[in-house]
């Protein structure tokens, strides 16, 4: 069985078209979606970017120990694992995070392509003019923002952005190297993550005719910073973003079935976390607003796609609670390899099979636990009916619960009134984290105070 792996940066689980009526055109995957198993409950485990690619290619979570770390050197990661069974193992990426010294992330695998230039990689340094497209207090990264401008000047065509290199160059692999015995491709692309700057043609598919600010790389903050036009732009040009990443994920695809692959390779698309666009108040997935004052992880953040095609397993939508964690010893299993001791992921054979539509009883989604103990980081306990965005040692009063089936939104905390079901939830946080052998200060640090 061939498997191919593909991760897409800040995709929100709704601007898949086949998973909400937001209007968001994605037809590549919505097709792709009707011949998968789709998880409509898939949560980020260790948040955001790199703690995520950890979770994913070594099995589990590192909110609780390194957060923002390299790869250990010599870990069993996936493409170490599948390579001691012969797979051929590659990765093509344009996330210049995996690359950034000592990182380790390319680790296991036979090859590596980078596409270069994305999101201010030092790259370009020709004299060309600039011009950011709105005011610099309007984006997280204006000395990057710049940089980035440069690298895409000399851009003409829709076929030279990164995605499109990404997906193309994968597709170019393919066409050289599918008469392998077995391969292990994996794919990664830092879009629809800002900068937002899709071709023209899929920003105006969303928002014709407008004139403004275009705030391609919006500054981390509470959103009333932009007037409501920048910020439904905003909108449009993250789903332009999206449909982009649809468009040469379809072509890449198309390529998978004319080389007859399709019939014997596992296929997994995936993301690390969502964005806020407006909801609750915000834009951006978080940020500082105060000294150690961190953001709740809201379902626009904390819920991302999953779908996985199997080859021979029918097509279906599934509820069971799910993690990326999840997917290594997943695909190990699929590949007839032996899945490591002391991973925290489990197979979901038994979900896609149809044999179980239970997989977790909660999903905690969490940035690096916090050292100090003035520091406010929320973690969240979702059990599928309810949602706890658990502040630690600060207790209920900055706590906020929702009730999912009623309030899908979470837009109504009712932590008032359901004070057991935070505090049920709250105890399960905690034996998560000493089931995962946290440092005990840590865990001492977010128990919910005994008065409450």
């Amino acid at each position: 069985m061939n498997i191919i792996l593909i991760v897409s940066d800040t995709f929100r689980y709704d601007h898949i078209g086949a998973n909400s009526n937001l209007g968001i055109r994605t037809p590549h995957l919505d097709a792709f979606a009707a011949q998968c198993v789709n998880f409509d409950n898939a949560y980020v485990g260790s948040f955001p970017t790199i703690p995520h690619r950890t979770d994913l290619l070594a099995g589990h979570y590192v909110y609780q120990t390194r957060g923002w770390a390299p790869l250990a050197s010599g870990e069993a990661t996936l493409a170490t694992l599948l390579g001691r069974e012969g797979y051929v193992n590659q990765m093509i990426v344009d996330h210049v995070q995996f690359f950034r010294p000592g990182m380790n992330f390319h680790q296991g695998f036979d090859g590596w392509q980078a596409v270069r230039g994305q999101a201010g990689e030092p790259y370009i340094t020709d004299p060309v003019p600039v011009e950011l497209p709105c005011a610099p207090e309007k984006i997280r990264m204006p000395d990057k923002a710049v940089i980035y401008l440069k690298n895409v000047y000399y851009r003409t065509q829709e076929r030279e952005h990164f995605v499109a290199q990404t997906f193309s160059q994968a597709a170019d692999w393919l066409e050289r190297n599918y008469t392998h015995e077995k391969f292990f491709l994996y794919i990664d692309t830092f879009t629809p993550h800002e900068p937002w700057d899709p071709p023209q043609h899929y920003t105006d598919m969303y928002d014709p005719g407008y004139v403004g600010e275009k705030i391609f790389w919006p500054r981390y903050d509470r959103c009333d910073y932009l007037t409501e036009p920048e910020l439904r732009h905003a909108r449009a040009l993250y789903a332009g973003s999206v449909s982009l990443v649809d468009t040469w994920f379809g072509h890449f695809i198309e390529r998978v079935k004319h080389l007859d692959l399709w019939d014997d390779t596992l296929i997994v698309f995936n993301a690390d976390h969502g964005f806020y666009i407006g909801e609750h108040g915000y834009i951006g997935k978080h940020t500082v607003l105060e000294p150690k004052q961190g953001w709740p992880m809201y379902r626009e953040v904390s819920r991302v796609p999953l779908l996985v095609h199997v080859p021979g397993i029918a097509p279906r939508r599934t509820d069971a609670l799910v993690q990326a964690i999840d997917i290594m010893p997943t695909v190990l299993e699929v590949a007839g390899a032996s899945v490591p001791e002391g991973i925290h992921g489990r197979s979901l054979l038994p979900v896609l099979n149809g044999d179980s539509e239970a997989h977790r009883d909660a999903v905690i989604s969490s940035p690096l636990l916090p050292t100090e103990a003035d520091a406010l980081v929320y973690s969240t306990v979702n059990d599928g009916e309810w949602t706890l965005m658990d502040p630690g040692g600060r207790g209920i009063e900055t706590a906020e619960l929702y009730n999912l089936a009623a309030d899908p939104g979470e837009e109504d905390n009712v932590i008032a009134n359901h004070a057991d079901v935070a505090q049920r939830l709250h105890e399960r946080y905690v034996a998560e984290l000493e089931a995962l052998e946290t440092e005990p200060s840590r865990v001492e640090l977010r128990r919910w105070p005994s008065d409450t």
